[in-house]
């Protein structure tokens, strides 16, 4: 099962222009294993995607909010000899698989991907990360894991 999602920056403001089909209703019909969820959020605010600890707030944050339970400490690491890959990456994980992501500096870019074999609303996820990094616009993909 898949479905994309994809956003047009209107200022401010995040537009949905493509829906998502109801996932919850997929994964349990599916007999699904896990949810996962690609979000890339583009033209971030550069303050905080260079920012350890507002990363590791938003990682902290992400999880209170989906409602998973977080195993072990946040890992934020910068890093990237080229300043094509330049950044702080992370890793959390949680007790139903893990939240991963990288922020790119060159671009502005963050690449946020979450796991759990538990279901989390992904619509709640894409718009927490593209609010909290202040991202122009995103992509994102749901693919349900068998």
């Amino acid at each position: 099962m898949y479905a994309n999602k994809k956003y047009k920056s209107m200022k401010t403001k995040i537009a949905h222009t493509l829906p998502m089909r109801n996932m919850e209703e997929a994964f349990l019909e599916n007999d699904s294993w896990g949810l996962s969820t690609a979000i890339d959020l583009h033209s971030c605010n550069p303050g905080l995607i260079r920012d350890a600890k507002k990363i590791k707030e938003f990682t902290i944050e992400l999880c209170k909010l989906l409602k998973v339970k977080r195993f072990g400490e946040c890992i934020v690491v910068h890093f990237g000899e080229s300043e094509e890959i330049a950044g702080f990456s992370l890793v959390q994980l949680i007790e139903t698989s893990l939240i991963s992501g990288h922020f790119a500096n060159k671009t502005n870019n963050a690449y946020i991907d979450i796991f759990s074999c538990r279901y989390y609303d992904p619509n709640t996820a894409i718009d927490f990360c593209s609010d909290f990094f202040e991202a122009e616009d995103l992509q994102s993909n749901c693919i349900l894991r068998k």
